[in-house]
């Protein structure tokens, strides 16, 4: 550990090994303990950060976000489809550094559905993503890339659940789904989506229209 002075350098640790310890165990194997055992150091020291396991959940999802905002990203792409297909696969598990941020994700998510100020948090994170996603969707549609009659924000709502019913599935059964199927299936319902394909957004019109 750094000197006591040098507190910003003693941070730093503590921060690397609470994720440390979220990569391994997620949210539900974070306590005091845990971190202090990946510190090499004692429980009592952690009391100079955190006062609760309320405080350590909360810092863990600042870390969480600080390493999501920070992470490589798929190469920047054309307006449209191919900017919406780019950050749908940037939550993808292709890499093992996605495997492990989409552990963390996922295990908070049973730590914010019990707390209402950590749901609201990841409530309005959600809301930016699919804020995020509607944006390349309207772009799309501009471009005709969709039909002209697609609600924008039913489709990115449809795109954003998609891209996360594939990371839980690719997290639990990686061996069906690795990377190249993972691409494989996302490319699979961009194109559905198009016009003129069966299900896609517009193409079907109740009777008399």
């Amino acid at each position: 550990m750094p000197a006591r002075g040098d507190h910003e350098a003693r941070r730093a640790e503590v921060s690397e090994a609470v994720w440390r310890v979220l990569a391994a165990q997620g949210f539900g194997g974070l306590t005091m303990r845990a971190v202090a055992a990946e510190l090499g150091a004692s429980t009592g020291l952690l009391t100079h950060y955190f006062r609760s396991k309320r405080e350590l959940v909360r810092y863990a999802y600042e870390i969480a976000e600080l390493r999501t905002s920070g992470r490589v990203r798929q190469p920047r792409a054309a307006p449209g489809l191919a900017a919406l297909r780019a950050a749908l696969a940037d939550v993808l598990p292709l890499a093992p550094e996605m495997v492990v941020m989409s552990r963390v994700w996922i295990s908070f998510w049973d730590a914010a559905l019990g707390d209402a100020e950590l749901g609201a948090s990841q409530r309005a994170r959600y809301e930016r993503w699919r804020g995020r996603l509607r944006g390349h969707v309207e772009d799309a549609r501009e471009l005709g890339e969709i039909p002209g009659s697609a609600d924008t924000g039913d489709l990115a709502a449809t795109a954003g659940g998609f891209a996360h019913g594939l990371v839980v599935q690719a997290l639990f059964d990686p061996d069906r789904f690795p990377p190249e199927r993972q691409l494989a299936l996302l490319d699979g319902f961009l194109e559905s989506i198009r016009p003129g394909r069966a299900g896609s957004p517009g193409s079907a019109r109740a009777p008399g229209r």
